[in-house]
């Protein structure tokens, strides 16, 4: 699973690099504003990457992809584009535990099967 999200969270971190480019056009918004939110979000996809196989590291991972969607107010292609990487999230939580718990499996019947060395 980790391998899975993790990709996801990279194409997030670079994704939320090019809406902040996108945000530095608007009038309303300072450049320092646009980097400072940009920047935490981008830092909390990397920091995310080691942390979403602990307890609560789905579900962090879950908010980061609402605050994404919500971005959308701000750069409105990211409504889209939110709603896109919430979708390889869950397949990457959903589809990641599945290949977690076949690995499990194998190792599992492997054991079972392998000779004793004693």
């Amino acid at each position: 699973m980790r391998t899975l999200c993790a990709s996801t969270l990279i194409g997030e971190f670079f994704l939320i690099g090019f809406a902040g480019l996108v945000a530095m056009k608007d009038p309303d918004l300072s450049m320092g504003t646009v980097w400072a939110v940009s920047g935490v979000a981008m830092f909390l996809c990397v920091v995310l990457c080691g942390l979403v196989t602990r307890p609560g590291g789905v579900a962090f991972g879950w908010a980061l992809q609402i605050a994404l969607i919500a971005s959308g107010f701000v750069v409105p292609t990211m409504f889209f584009m939110g709603a896109v990487f919430a979708a390889l999230w869950w397949a990457s939580v959903h589809y990641g535990r599945k290949i977690d718990e076949a690995k499990a499996r194998f190792a599992a019947q492997a054991e079972a099967s392998a000779p004793d060395a004693a």
